[in-house]
């Protein structure tokens, strides 16, 4: 048994009014307690837009379904929600173009070390954690229905060592419900002993890469 999902998944969406964005920052505390969570991130079509096929089977307005994060939240949620088992859960056309997929491409499921930064139950949680296979460190951010501004040390990375970080992040104007799409990729150096300021909409999350040069 790699994973299992024992919890309101990502497809709960898809039927009902959805998991609310507070849902995220529960699941580490209670459910995720108790073994890997198979809750399949990595939705990019927030308000199935691109989902003309759905059936609408219970007396639920289909309209009104969506996924209730901002695209950096989807992203975030690779890290916090442990799971050695992992997958791409939106339609491959809905990936296509889309330069944050690559943080899908490059975050690994086997771990060698977890660290909760930060963290407040159905408020906000911040988790990094170390590549088995690589000195990489990958780092999500989430928070519920409120925007957060988050100060991060960055010594839990290695000493002596010089890392790219390569941040996804909502935009300014993001936000879960109003415009969920919006996000910013960059690059910058660091090293453990930076810092870092995590601008989380309301709703968002915020993804890193830490790749060790």
């Amino acid at each position: 048994m790699m994973s299992r999902e024992g919890a309101r998944g990502m497809e709960w969406n898809g039927w009902s009014d959805g998991n609310p964005p507070e849902h995220h920052t529960i699941l580490p505390f209670t459910r995720i307690l108790a073994g890997p969570l198979d809750y399949t991130p990595g939705v990019f079509d927030l308000l199935y837009k691109n989902a003309g096929k759905r059936v609408k089977w219970n007396d639920l307005d289909k309209g009104t379904s969506r996924i209730n994060t901002t695209l950096a939240k989807q992203l975030a949620l690779f890290v916090v929600f442990y799971s050695p088992l992992q997958m791409a859960s939106d339609l491959v056309e809905n990936y296509e173009n889309q330069p944050a997929f690559q943080f899908i491409r490059d975050v690994p499921v086997n771990w060698e070390e977890t660290k909760v930064l930060q963290a407040s139950i159905g408020e906000y949680v911040t988790i990094a954690r170390k590549d088995w296979d690589s000195d990489d460190w990958y780092l999500g951010a989430i928070t519920n229905e409120e925007s957060r501004t988050l100060s991060l040390q960055l010594d839990f990375l290695e000493k002596g060592k010089v890392y790219i970080a390569e941040i996804y992040k909502d935009a300014e104007d993001s936000d879960w419900k109003t415009n969920p799409y919006p996000h910013e990729l960059s690059k910058l150096e660091c090293t453990s002993g930076d810092s870092l300021v995590l601008k989380l909409a309301p709703g968002g999350g915020q993804a890193i890469r830490f790749k060790a040069r």
